[in-house]
């Protein structure tokens, strides 16, 4: 079933943020990290002038394992 494209502003700004979060969750899964959740929002219901990607909480020993990574990407 053929998906519909984005056609407005509001709707290719989601798109933007959902394909955003996506890399990220795919990079974060290829480095041995996995959010809880990860979620794409707008602060208005009405109008997404922007979309902003909601990383959701995590536990202390995944924020290390992120930021351990994150350290390793910056050095290299």
């Amino acid at each position: 079933m053929p998906t519909s494209r984005p056609t407005t502003p509001n709707q290719l700004k989601v798109k933007e943020a959902m394909d955003a979060r996506d890399a990220l969750a795919t990079a974060l899964h290829r480095a041995g990290i996995q959010l809880p959740a990860m979620d794409v929002r707008t602060p208005w219901a009405d109008d997404a002038r922007y979309a902003l990607v909601h990383l959701g909480l995590c536990s202390a020993p995944v924020a290390h394992a992120l930021a351990e990574v994150i350290t390793k990407g910056a050095s290299t």
